[in-house]
């Protein structure tokens, strides 16, 4: 019984160092967990509109005329 005595101390300090291991290795899986999801969520976005059709979109609602989307286009495909 003495190896017991002498390790008294142990006990709970065991005890404390388990339970802080076991929340950071809790709150560092949620956290990936988070980030994982985040990131498949925004990987299956529709995909960005290029410089050309907001082009061709701003020229279809009127915003500019037919000059100055040609002028642009040129720019943009040059």
């Amino acid at each position: 019984m003495m190896w017991w005595g002498g390790m008294e101390g142990w006990g709970w300090g065991m005890a404390i160092v388990h339970s802080v291991l076991w929340w950071a290795i809790l709150v560092v899986g949620i956290v990936l967990l988070v980030r994982l999801l985040r990131r498949d969520s925004q990987a299956g976005g529709p995909p960005a509109e290029t410089a050309v059709e907001v082009l061709k979109k701003r020229y279809a609602r009127g915003e500019i005329g037919k000059e100055k989307y040609e002028q642009k286009r040129r720019d943009l495909e040059a």
